[in-house]
């Protein structure tokens, strides 16, 4: 549909040499060519098939540059379309080739031969003309006359009108001639957009903002426009009045393009690919980009657009060190998306692979063969080079360079040379690649390193042999240390290995101390010993609860033991908790934790889960166990100090201390609990504290 004048005068500027365009005027094309030249266009377009290059029998038409105008083609005053206009520079090529007869005798050329020279030169000239979605070709037929023809010289040039396109689209224009004799001329160019759709960036995202009437129907699409064939449409859909389209910016790519016209017969469609020369696009291209291995020889590189590569083989040994590339002994070679290449290789191996270089920097890299081949493997790869006169050197690939072998150097390619030559001579290497200039062999390691490890287990045998020896000729000192060791073993370590978490009802000032000298006296087993006591910081920090629940938590999980310490105080806490199913306020002090436990507590005695993970203890004269609520009787409960051996081993692993090492651990406890005993219930001239407190205390008898 022809687009309004209006329109295009937006879209082309308010400049007035482009605003002065040439009209054309009439739907037909035409061609006019330089004086002296004769040419014709053919009557419909033709199928675009350049065909391979062929040998020039002589001089030729050749196209040498391409030159492009824009025009206008109207068909009422003011409904034009934009055109593209194509001028093809053509110049004499080639040579006539002297008669074998003239230059062999240097005799005299037939005057027969003289008149093909004299002649006027034809060609039929292609220009093939894309833009998303049309292409066309057309054909030119050009004569020459014979006064004109001067090898290597100008002649003058052709002229098409015209190729109409859409505003804002890329066009790109091919000239050749048929048959072909050269490469052909190529020329991309990018027409002026309506000012209606704009491309706009907020953060990651990248919007699409199409200012139209609220009444207009357009459709819009997003496709990857493909240097060769055709583009490959991505996201269509029709819409209604201004939108405002959001792509995320991982779905950028250079060749992503867009395209929007009007729901109209013959609208006209624009065109605009915004993302050429965007960074994150080229990121997101090769983040998209993969190596596929079709044989053992060939491959392809897959990718949504068009790329200036070059690729290369590598090796990589195990270990993390990076992939050393065989450059030389091979070479660089470009890659074409979408182009099956081929490695001369004679053999696949895991350790081989391919790396992917633009603009001499890695973008990909992957060894392709591994996935048939399994893993990487412990080889060496040798390099053979060939001389004249059929020397050859032999080098091995490692991560500081190639080795030379045979080499004094201290590399383990050096170390095991001799042997990797050996096995090069006895054909256990496999052979990668052979070419008159060298070859490539990945020999195994894996048998070498077995041997090292084997004489490393021989010297271990021989040392342990040696020590039992001199262990038999002190066997009564042997047999003394094996037996202390092994007691401390069963004894000290079992009891280091193991937490307790010691939670109490701060009752009073005099109450703490006591719970104190036994937390200490417990650390002397040793035990990891944890207590609110020494914790008063993090406590004051964390808040009661948090503290006691990360703590419990800790020592469960590492295998410890929760000590429930009853008081009389801590009994009434128990009896208002199991009542009201909170605590009751009272005189609490701000670090008492034993008043937040009881809610993480209770849970575990409720579910049966507390057997084998808390015990229960009272001091003697202070509370009876039997005063101890029913609930947390479900666990041991131990009177301190009278039962200070069955309360130790409750706290220590299985398979702990013996009976009679365990009865003077807790003969240790008992003498440094003693003071503090002594001191809570006989304190000089004061009654004995916590006496008639709470349910079930002691008579102080």
């Amino acid at each position: 549909m022809p687009v309004p004048w209006f329109l295009l005068s937006l879209a082309l500027g308010r400049s007035p040499v482009v605003l002065s365009l040439e009209r054309l005027v009439g739907p037909q094309d035409a061609t006019h060519c330089s004086p002296g030249l004769s040419c014709h266009l053919w009557d419909s377009d033709i199928l675009c098939l350049p065909g391979d290059i062929m040998p020039a029998p002589g001089p030729v038409l050749a196209p040498t540059h391409l030159q492009t105008e824009l025009v206008l083609r109207c068909h009422k005053e003011a409904d034009c379309d934009l055109c593209v206009r194509v001028a093809v520079h053509l110049a004499v090529h080639g040579h006539w080739e002297e008669p074998e007869d003239e230059e062999k005798f240097g005799g005299a050329a037939d005057p027969g031969v003289e008149e093909p020279r004299n002649a006027s030169l034809q060609a039929q000239v292609v220009l093939s003309f894309q833009a998303y979605p049309t292409a066309r070709c057309v054909l030119l037929e050009v004569q020459v006359p014979a006064a004109l023809v001067q090898f290597g010289q100008s002649v003058g040039s052709v002229v098409y009108d015209c190729f109409e396109a859409a505003l804002g689209s890329e066009v790109r224009i091919w000239s050749y001639t048929q048959p072909r004799y050269e490469k052909e001329l190529n020329l991309t160019q990018q027409l002026p957009a309506l000012p209606w759709l704009n491309v706009s960036a907020d953060g990651d995202n990248v919007h699409l903002v199409l200012n139209v009437s609220e009444e207009q129907h357009f459709g819009l699409s997003l496709y990857w426009n493909q240097v060769q064939g055709p583009p490959k449409p991505r996201w269509h859909k029709n819409l209604t009045g201004p939108q405002i389209i959001t792509l995320n910016h991982t779905d950028l790519v250079p060749c992503l393009c867009i395209q929007v016209w009007p729901l109209e017969p013959d609208s006209v469609r624009t065109n605009i690919c915004p993302f050429r020369e965007d960074p994150r696009a080229h990121r997101n291209l090769w983040r998209a980009a993969r190596l596929r291995l079709l044989t053992l020889q060939s491959w392809l590189l897959d990718a949504p657009c068009s790329l200036p590569a070059e690729a290369a083989l590598c090796w990589r040994a195990p270990g993390g060190d990076p992939c050393q590339p065989l450059v030389p002994p091979l070479s660089w070679e470009n890659v074409t998306v979408d182009k099956v290449l081929e490695f001369p290789l004679l053999k696949g191996h895991p350790n081989l692979c391919v790396q992917v270089n633009s603009w001499e920097k890695l973008q990909l890299q992957e060894c392709l063969w591994a996935d048939s081949l399994g893993p990487l493997k412990d080889d060496v790869l040798l390099l053979e080079t060939r001389g004249p006169q059929d020397n050859r050197s032999l080098c091995a690939l490692e991560p500081s360079g190639c080795t030379s072998l045979p080499s004094k150097a201290s590399t383990r390619a050096a170390r095991l040379g001799e042997y990797l030559l050996q096995d090069l001579q006895s054909g256990q290497c496999l052979q990668l690649w052979d070419d008159d200039l060298g070859a490539l062999w990945a020999c195994p390691m894996d048998k070498y390193i077995h041997k090292r490890w084997a004489l490393v287990w021989l010297a271990c045998l021989l040392f342990a042999a040696a020590l039992s020896l001199i262990l038999l000729l002190k066997k009564d000192h042997a047999k003394e240390w094996l037996r202390l060791l092994k007691q401390d073993v069963r004894s000290g370590a079992a009891a280091r290995s193991r937490a307790a978490l010691l939670l109490y009802s701060a009752d009073d000032s005099g109450f703490e101390r006591l719970v104190g000298a036994l937390a200490s006296a417990l650390c002397q087993l040793p035990l990891r010993v944890a207590v609110d006591l020494w914790s008063r910081r993090e406590l004051s920090a964390q808040g009661p609860v948090a503290w006691f629940h990360a703590q419990r938590r800790q020592t469960l999980q590492e295998g410890g033991v929760v000590v429930l310490l009853f008081s009389p105080g801590a009994v009434a806490l128990c009896s208002e908790w199991l009542q009201d199913g909170v605590s009751a306020p009272g005189a609490h002090g701000p670090h008492d934790a034993f008043r937040a436990s009881l809610s993480c507590v209770l849970p575990d005695f409720l579910q049966g889960r507390a057997p084998g993970s808390y015990v229960g203890a009272c001091f003697d004269r202070l509370l009876h166990p039997d005063a101890v609520p029913a609930l947390f009787r479900t666990v041991p409960v131990f009177t301190l100090p009278s039962q200070l051996p069955d309360f130790l081993g409750a706290l220590q692993q299985p398979r702990a201390a013996r009976s009679g090492r365990l009865q003077e651990r807790a003969e240790q406890v008992s003498r440094a609990l003693q003071p503090a005993l002594d001191s809570y219930f006989h304190p000089p001239g004061t009654p004995a504290p916590g006496r008639g407190v709470g349910p079930g205390a002691g008579d102080g008898t």
